[in-house]
C-alpha cells in the first residue's frame, strides 16, 4: 500500500512539473509577449505627432504660466543693425552745487539728511561762528536732492570742506564708452537706446558731447547722453548698456530671439495649437538682431508662440519622448 501510494506521488508531481515547464517555453513566451508589448505602444497622452510629423505636447496654460513660459503673437518688426556700448549713469555735473559754511565754527542743528529732496533756500543746518559766536544758516542754494552730508551735530565744521552737496536729478547724464574700433561711427546727434535694466523698456536719447581724448587704461573714449528724469528712475552710480542704430529693415514676421531652438537637428518654435498643445513648429529665419528673428517660413503672422523661458517647453517634450520610448 505505502508502495502504490509513493508511485502516485511521483506522477502527480511529474505532472505538475511537466505544466510547469510548459508555462517557460518560447512558444508560451510568445503567446504573453503581445500584452507587455501593447503597453509599451499604448497611446501617449503627452507627445504625438501632427499630419506633418511635428511632435506635439499637450499642456496647460497653467502649468506654462507656473513655469514663467510666456506667449507672444507672430508679428512684424523692425530689425535694426546696431552698435552696443557700455555706460554708467551720472549726475549732471553742472546741476550739482557743494554748500561749504561761510565761516567756521560749531555745528548746533542739522535739518536735512543725505535724500531729502529741498527746495531752494531750504534750510539745511545751523552753525556757531567761532569768530562772532552768532548762529547762522546754512541754505540750499539750488532746488534738487542732498546726495551727499559731511557734517555731524556737535562737530567743528571748515569753510574749506563742503557740509552738503546737492544735486538736480532731474537730469541725468549717461557716460557711454566707445570703443576705438567704432569711434567713427558715433556722431553727434545720433539717436541712441539706453537699457537702465530694470524691466520698464529703453529710453531714447541723442549724443550731445564726445570727449576730445580717449582712456589710456580702457582705450576707449567718451560719448555722453543727457537724458530727463522726472520720476526719479535713473540713479546715479548704475550702469547701463545702449544702442546705437546704424540701419533699420522691416520684416514680415519675427519671434523674440529666445523662442529659437534646435530639436533633431532642426530650428524650431514652439507654438501653441487646439488650445491645450504645444507644437514644435520647424521654421526658416532670416535677418536677426539683438531682439529679434526673422521667420521666412513655418510661421504665420498671428500665430502664438513661446516667447520666453522655451527651454522649459524643450524639456518637458524631451520628458515625454523619454516616457514613450
Amino acid at each position: 500500500m505505502r508502495t502504490f501510494s509513493t508511485i502516485v506521488v511521483a506522477i502527480v508531481a511529474a505532472a505538475l512539473g511537466a505544466y510547469g515547464y510548459s508555462l517557460l517555453a518560447p512558444g508560451k513566451l510568445a503567446h504573453t509577449e503581445p500584452a507587455e508589448h501593447s503597453e509599451h505602444k499604448k497611446p501617449n497622452d503627452r507627445v504625438e505627432q501632427d499630419e506633418h510629423g511635428a511632435d506635439r505636447i499637450r499642456i496647460s496654460d497653467v502649468k506654462l504660466a507656473a513655469a514663467g513660459v510666456t506667449l507672444a503673437e507672430a508679428a512684424g518688426a523692425t530689425l535694426t543693425d546696431t552698435l552696443a556700448f557700455n555706460g554708467i549713469l551720472r549726475a549732471n555735473q553742472e546741476a550739482v552745487v557743494q554748500v561749504t559754511p561761510r565761516f567756521p565754527g560749531v555745528v548746533k542743528s542739522i535739518l536735512k539728511r543725505i535724500g531729502d529732496r529741498v527746495a531752494k533756500d531750504d534750510l539745511l543746518a545751523a552753525i556757531e561762528s567761532n569768530q562772532s559766536l552768532t548762529v547762522y544758516e546754512l541754505k540750499a542754494p539750488i532746488a534738487g536732492t542732498i546726495i551727499e552730508r559731511q557734517i555731524s551735530l556737535g562737530e567743528y565744521a571748515s569753510e574749506q570742506k563742503p557740509a552738503f552737496v546737492v544735486a538736480d536729478l532731474s537730469t541725468i547724464w549717461v557716460d557711454l564708452s566707445i570703443y576705438r574700433q567704432d569711434l567713427r561711427r558715433v556722431r553727434l546727434n545720433d539717436e541712441v537706446l539706453i537699457d537702465p535694466d530694470d524691466g520698464r523698456g529703453e529710453i531714447k536719447g541723442t549724443i550731445s558731447y564726445m570727449a576730445p581724448i580717449g582712456s589710456s587704461e580702457t582705450q576707449t573714449a567718451l560719448a555722453r547722453v543727457v537724458l530727463q528724469n522726472p520720476d526719479g528712475r535713473l540713479r546715479p552710480g548704475l550702469f547701463v548698456t545702449a544702442r546705437l542704430i546704424l540701419a533699420e529693415r522691416n520684416v514680415a514676421v519675427a519671434v523674440r530671439r529666445s523662442a529659437i531652438q534646435t530639436l533633431d537637428n532642426k530650428t524650431i518654435v514652439f507654438v501653441r495649437e487646439d488650445g491645450d498643445k504645444i507644437e514644435a513648429r520647424p521654421v526658416e529665419t532670416g535677418d536677426s538682431d539683438p531682439r529679434h528673428v526673422e521667420i521666412k517660413a513655418g510661421l504665420a503672422a498671428g500665430e502664438h508662440y513661446v516667447a520666453e523661458n522655451s527651454f522649459v517647453v524643450k524639456a518637458e517634450m524631451g520628458k515625454g519622448e523619454a516616457e514613450h520610448d
